[in-house]
């Protein structure tokens, strides 16, 4: 099992180079400006650990309002720091895309040195797009990564058992989390424009207000990276679908019958509407198309691409 022989810088991601285009800074302005202030706890923070003796340096974000909770473990992994080679370079954790299984395994297990867990904790979800979503055990653990699932289509996973990580994925969707600190249950979810639509935050809201007596005040709630508005146009019958929700979340595209779909907005007003207090959520600070080489994009890449992976567990 890989040990993590060293820390060795924890900062705002906001004070890291992302790319040498210079398009981060301006969409962390953006986000900061827009969503929630500049305050240090809703600021993305950026981990840099070294594993094993000769491993690759890893790098990975997390938010410190999730962590202000002190219940819950979490992580969103960016390119950086795994052993996959070519187009999977390096922290890719899909083992459907091509990547060679042992390297994919091998990322697990570094993520597990990160969290002080085995990759027997994990379970991962079966994303389709919908707003499936199922209530984890401990019966699931290992499950889409060391062993087959017995369950499909699932885009959303909630559990209050401690040692339990939940896994989805990514390349430019939205992952969404949530801690209960009071009735001592988490939630992770997958969003897409599909999911968004279909009001996926509010659905694990609901779900974890039916299951563990989860109230929408005493939740936390982050929206992580993903595509920001300025990447992410989309046709006329994709925008026509987010008409329900108010302000600028669909605004016009460079070309005619284009539009730009701010997914980060669509989410946190859904979210709010859930019933969640407005300074319980947190919003990414960087887009996953404009720093491509730092995080996986299917915008920028395609087909020929890893997936990053969310992480969220209870002490």
């Amino acid at each position: 099992m890989y040990q993590i022989v060293r820390t060795l810088e924890n900062r705002p991601v906001s004070e890291r180079c992302c790319g040498s285009e210079g398009h981060c800074a301006p969409e962390r302005q953006y986000a900061s400006e827009q969503y929630r202030g500049s305050e240090q706890q809703y600021r993305l923070q950026q981990h840099c650990v070294s594993i094993g003796e000769d491993g690759p340096e890893l790098e990975y974000l997390t938010f410190p309002l999730l962590e202000s909770t002190g219940i819950a473990k979490h992580l969103f992994t960016t390119r950086l720091g795994g052993v996959s080679r070519g187009a999977f370079s390096s922290m890719n954790l899909s083992f459907t895309r091509g990547d060679d299984k042992k390297a994919v395994l091998a990322n697990y297990e570094r993520i597990a040195a990160i969290l002080d867990c085995s990759v027997g904790d994990m379970a991962a979800s079966h994303q389709t797009h919908t707003t499936n979503i199922r209530v984890m055990t401990r019966e699931d653990s290992g499950k889409g990564i060391l062993r087959p699932r017995d369950y499909e289509n699932v885009d959303g996973m909630i559990t209050d058992e401690p040692g339990l990580v939940l896994v989805t994925y990514y390349a430019d969707c939205v992952p969404l989390y949530f801690v209960d600190p009071v009735h001592m249950a988490i939630g992770l979810a997958h969003s897409g424009w599909r999911g968004t639509a279909g009001r996926m935050g509010e659905c694990m809201v609901r779900e974890m207000e039916r299951h563990f007596g989860s109230r929408p005040e005493e939740l936390y709630a982050a929206i992580g990276p993903s595509i920001c508005r300025d990447c992410y146009e989309v046709s006329e019958d994709v925008a026509v679908q987010f008409e329900y929700l108010s302000g600028n979340i669909v605004t016009p595209g460079k070309e005619k019958g284009k539009y730009q779909l701010d997914l980060w907005l669509a989410n946190r007003t859904i979210l709010e509407q859930a019933g969640i207090l407005p300074d319980h959520i947190a919003v990414t600070d960087i887009c996953t198309c404009h720093n491509s080489g730092y995080l996986f994009s299917h915008r920028v890449s395609g087909e020929k691409r890893g997936n990053m992976g969310a992480f969220l567990m209870l002490k």
